[in-house]
């Protein structure tokens, strides 16, 4: 059963949150983070991306760093843009995107959960990534920024979160991104106990975003506990910082790929592999979008092609095989093109679908790229079907958007 606590978060006061918040460390390099922060001195990069507080180009993993780091977190504390609840309390979080809003409940999830694998994956970390966010949280002694949960929807906790949004929130605005967030407060003893109880009764969680973030404030967690001679069990170390949203919440966008050449092949002889596995139809110039499930969108020479899976193609009772990604990663990418280390392989880039389908056709129209591939959305039943098997799935196949506001909530090791 998942196990998670209400916790004393350290956030700013309403009248800072704008200038504090700022998007999680892993969607902008550091120049990025640099000129978001520009005269700035309360945002968050200056914690979750501190290289921006030295010369362009200094090593973001040198040890002055991650000290930065720490400096930074205490000053912010010092000077009251970030301050600690005096009790410990659940919060809510509202995303808005385009009209529509999902609704997270911010929580310390318990380490033993990811460590014993009731907290489920569905992708590979990497060793390197992992370090570097472990140095982040050991230094910092916090969890500062949360990893995005998804959870079976229940009843009880949907009522919660109709009955706490009646309230007036904490914090609400809209983001330089457009995006809108939202945050109340949820102080009453009985609601806290409630919640606690009710996330009791879910089995698993899933990460649907952060897996690095995840292993590595689980791995510190675990590693503390190693560490104290005295451990009890019920410290503050273990647990981390997690928002966890009901599935039915929750919308994959697509993830796409862009490819440099057509490894030797022309366009004709490249259209007739495709239509060895796949029913190819041209549809002209106009943006087409994939229809469906092993419906592909192909942008090649100038015109979008329809391309659907032949059956017998993929496998439908096969958690991996039913994806697209696995699909055209098997039939185009690497049978025709030779792409087979989706990870490493320069012939290959990926794109978001929150950029749209358009940033496909200019990538290939500026002669970047030779060819564009728009892939059908992986949905939320198959993430957590994947993650219940205990599969994994292949690189770059789910895109969450928004993505979690950093700043709005942190989590300390200790009391």
């Amino acid at each position: 059963m998942a196990k998670v606590k209400p916790f004393k978060g350290v956030r700013p006061p309403k009248g800072l949150v704008e200038e504090v918040v700022s998007r999680p460390y892993d969607v902008l390099n550091s120049e990025e983070a640099r000129k978001e922060a520009e005269g700035n001195e309360k945002s968050l990069y200056h914690i979750i991306k501190p290289e921006i507080d030295f010369e362009p180009g200094f090593d973001e993993h040198d040890p002055k760093v991650y000290e930065k780091a720490v400096e930074n977190f205490k000053k912010f504390q010092k000077e009251g843009w970030l301050v600690q609840d005096d009790e410990e309390k659940y919060y809510i979080y509202a995303q808005t995107m385009d009209g529509r809003t999902q609704y997270g409940f911010v929580v310390a999830a318990w380490v033993d959960d990811y460590m014993e694998g009731r907290i489920k994956k569905h992708e590979l970390t990497r060793r390197d990534k992992e370090e570097d966010r472990m140095k982040h949280v050991r230094v910092n002694n916090a969890n500062i920024e949360p990893v995005f949960f998804a959870f079976p929807d229940n009843e009880a906790l949907e009522n919660m979160i109709r009955t706490v949004i009646k309230n007036e929130p904490e914090y609400d605005f809209v983001a330089p991104d457009g995006f809108g967030h939202t945050l109340w407060v949820i102080e009453d003893p009985e609601m806290i106990k409630t919640i606690t109880e009710e996330f009791e009764k879910i089995p698993n969680l899933y990460i649907a975003d952060g897996h690095h973030r995840s292993a590595a404030a689980a791995l510190v967690g675990a590693e503390k506990a190693k560490n104290n001679p005295n451990h009890r069990g019920d410290e503050e170390y273990n647990y981390f910082l997690a928002v966890a949203f009901p599935a039915s919440h929750l919308k994959i966008i697509d993830y796409n790929r862009v490819v440099r050449d057509l490894n030797g092949l022309t366009e004709e002889e490249f259209l007739a592999k495709l239509a060895e596995n796949f029913i190819v139809e041209e549809k002209g110039e106009e943006i087409y979008t994939p229809a469906a499930l092993h419906n592909f969108a192909l942008y090649l020479g100038g015109k979008w092609y329809s391309l659907t899976a032949k059956e017998g193609t993929y496998d439908d009772k096969d958690p991996i095989g039913v994806l697209d990604v696995t699909v055209s990663s098997d039939l185009i990418l690497r049978d025709i093109l030779g792409i087979t280390d989706l990870r490493s392989d320069k012939r290959i880039d990926f794109v978001g679908g929150i950029r749209g389908l358009g940033e496909l056709k200019r990538r290939v129209d500026s002669g970047e790229m030779k060819m564009a591939l728009a892939l059908y959305p992986v949905t939320m039943d198959q993430l957590i079907n994947i993650a219940d098997t205990g599969n994994i799935m292949p690189p770059k196949t789910t895109w969450f958007e928004p993505k979690l506001r950093s700043g709005l909530v942190i989590h300390k090791l200790e009391d």
